[in-house]
């Protein structure tokens, strides 16, 4: 007689649940698993919780416009924080005057027994990025303030997408999360997971994953937890729980079709001897680190160890701590830049400028390369990135391009549909661009011959949305239209910007570049869907027709929840903004690949000394790897004063020195 199909037979399933443990006990049972059950935290209220209050005045005075409310007994709590300082009538009926956005149903029942009625649902399966989609199908808001009623661990995914969206995003934490009051049965799973005693974990929550971890720190077992781990089966409920897991190198076997614990249950059970197999065939040794998973749909790499990769010529640069660092290879420092190292903060670029109009200044190499050579000089910075602008190549393709004082660029035709699309030309001569790949000449010329020198373009999508916006934009609404149309002009339009940027960076190495970045401004504006749908392949076209072996920065800012889809092949250096903490960002990309960043450019702004704890913050975050490179989570801010610019790059290499480093790291001295 056949197995039936839908059964674990006699496979050992832990699983981590809190409210319906017994529940999950029957169903593992019920299809024919052994169960371990155990309720791995609990919602704690924080008490005396002053941030709760203040966040309930000022829905009531109208300064918050939207409220999300992420969670039901988040709401209950919410309002019991506040009922002892606020009038609750006075409250709710705030709230039914407002815009409300439910993450699913749990809060809509409860502001249900309130009398309320949310102003929006989030469908399933109810992650921020349902969230997002729900605001973007006709949710204005750009210049509103928008309230959050957190649950345990700020979702800085969900506030990034805010912000790109133009809102100002403000959350208020109304409990935290704990270990249960019986914490035996998840001191017993974790146990039994690092002996490698369990064939499959079953995971309800992203919360359940930092409170397992946390245990294993306190019993004394994490490195054994994370061996055994590797050769077992971690399904888990939904998206949500799948990013925590990856934020925590943990490689996920499968999600179920739907975020309920009946399909998580029945669905592990239907496939659970080809998911302990392939699981069990893949896993390392015992003690190896060195892997790293990435999504099939992600990107077309394989898991990869950090092995460095070779120069790809002998320039003395090749050898310098940037391009090492490029590369993978231990350096015995940190190399440091920052993006828009030579502008309008030195007094130097200003007197130049004022001679000239921005695009004069552009088309000027001499001028370019000594803008550039005197912050370099001036700093004290380990590479160098040519004097130049996104918008040029716009220009030999068809496009009116001025910089209007006040407004920045403008194009005077932008293209809005596919009969646009098509007066847009090819860069079917590239010394239409001569005057940059001179720059790059002088440039390198000018420069010493052990500082790297670096060339740039704008990524397709950026340009495009220049091109189609035709200037700066909050809402990205022509973007979109054409990006979402069925006549073609979207793929036409990238199609032929992605072949120009791979001719001007590829103009720009012969010229003598050692690095090349892509700086894709505006991409914070898109899902990582939208971004995989739309950019991604052209994106991987790029990363393919760039010039073998040399560096590809690849730097997009907004959306911290995209990093995963910015790696490419090994040659690709991560850019990372500010956003996202340093250590999370690198887990995301894989520590196989080499990442940028991130100081937050406004630190400059402070005093020496905060700005010398903030590198030694990000330095930290970065752990000493090999392949961190020290920059800004974007470009150098106008007020910046130079002296604290200077303080950044002597911070780094004073804070950066590794001691244990040797010749036979593959070590030069700085």
């Amino acid at each position: 007689m056949a197995a039936t199909t839908n059964n674990f037979d006699g496979l050992r399933v832990a699983a981590l649940e809190s409210r319906r443990a017994d529940d999950m006990t029957r169903l593992i049972c019920k299809f024919g698993g052994e169960a371990f059950v155990s309720p791995s935290m609990r919602e704690v209220p924080i008490e005396p919780n002053r941030a709760a209050i203040d966040f309930a005045y000022r829905i009531i005075t109208g300064d918050i416009g939207i409220v999300i409310l992420m969670t039901g007994v988040g709401f209950r709590y919410l309002l019991k924080a506040t009922e002892k300082h606020v009038e609750q009538q006075r409250l709710l009926d705030a709230l039914s005057d407002i815009t409300t956005i439910c993450r699913g149903p749990k809060p809509v029942a409860v502001m249900r027994e309130f009398g309320l009625k949310p102003t929006h649902r989030v469908p399933e399966p109810n992650t921020w990025r349902e969230l997002l989609q729900t605001i973007d199908a006709g949710i204005p808001v750009a210049n509103q303030t928008i309230g959050i009623q957190e649950y345990g661990v700020s979702n800085k995914q969900l506030i990034a997408g805010l912000e790109a969206r133009g809102a100002i995003a403000e959350s208020v934490k109304v409990y935290g999360w704990e270990f249960p009051e019986d914490t035996q049965p998840l001191k017993a799973n974790t146990l039994a997971l690092a002996a490698g005693e369990r064939d499959i974990l079953l995971v309800t929550s992203a919360h359940q994953v930092v409170n397992m971890l946390r245990m294993a720190e306190e019993l004394g077992v994490s490195d054994s937890l994370r061996d055994g781990l590797s050769k077992t089966a971690i399904v888990s409920i939904g998206p949500t729980t799948s990013d925590m897991l990856r934020e925590h190198d943990l490689a996920i076997a499968m999600e179920p079709s739907h975020p309920k614990m009946g399909h998580l249950v029945s669905e592990s059970a239907r496939d659970a001897k080809r998911l302990v197999d392939e699981v069990r065939s893949k896993s390392p040794t015992s003690g190896s680190s060195a892997s790293v998973t990435v999504r099939a749909d992600d990107s077309n790499l394989i898991s990869a160890s950090k092995t460095p990769m070779p120069a790809i010529d002998n320039h003395p640069s090749q050898s310098s701590l940037f391009m090492r660092a490029c590369r993978g290879e231990p350096t015995p420092r940190t190399p440091v830049w920052m993006m828009r190292q030579a502008g309008r903060y030195m007094q130097e670029y200003r007197e130049v400028r004022s001679q000239q109009t921005f695009l004069e200044l552009c088309a000027n190499p001499k001028l370019c390369s000594e803008v550039m050579c005197t912050a370099v000089e001036k700093l004290d910075v380990d590479a160098a990135i040519i004097f130049s602008d996104l918008l040029p190549i716009l220009v030999p393709m068809g496009f009116d391009l001025e910089f209007v004082k006040g407004d920045g660029p403008v194009i005077h035709n932008p293209v809005r549909s596919a009969a646009d699309v098509d007066r847009v030309k090819g860069l079917d001569n590239p010394q239409d661009l001569g005057f940059v790949y001179e720059t790059v000449k002088q440039t390198r010329a000018d420069l010493p011959e052990g500082i790297p020198l670096i060339g740039f373009a704008g990524a397709p999508f950026t340009l495009a949305s220049y091109a189609i916006e035709g200037g700066g934009s909050r809402q990205y609404s022509s973007t979109k239209a054409l990006m979402r149309a069925a006549d073609g002009g979207w793929a036409a339009l990238m199609d032929r910007l992605t072949d120009a940027i791979i001719v001007y960076l590829n103009e720009q190495i012969s010229a003598g570049a050692q690095c090349v970045q892509l700086f894709d401004s505006w991409a914070g504006c898109l899902s990582p869907g939208d971004y995989r749908e739309f950019v991604l392949p052209w994106m991987k076209r790029i990363l393919e027709g760039v010039t073998p072996g040399v560096p590809l920065i690849n730097f997009a800012t907004g959306n911290p929840e995209l990093l995963p889809l910015l790696r490419g092949d090994r040659r690709t250096v991560v850019g990372v903004d500010w956003r996202i903490e340093l250590d999370v960002a690198w887990k995301r990309v894989g520590h196989d690949i080499s990442v940028q960043g991130n100081l937050d450019p406004s630190v400059l702004l402070t005093d020496a000394k905060t700005i010398r704890a903030a590198v030694q913050d990000v330095l930290d975050k970065a752990g000493g790897r090999p392949g961190h490179i020290f920059n800004l989570g974007h470009g150098v801010l106008q007020q910046t004063p130079v002296e604290n610019a200077i303080e950044l790059v002597k911070a780094v290499k004073e804070l950066s020195v590794r001691d244990d480093f040797s010749a036979e790291d593959g070590g030069m001295d700085s």
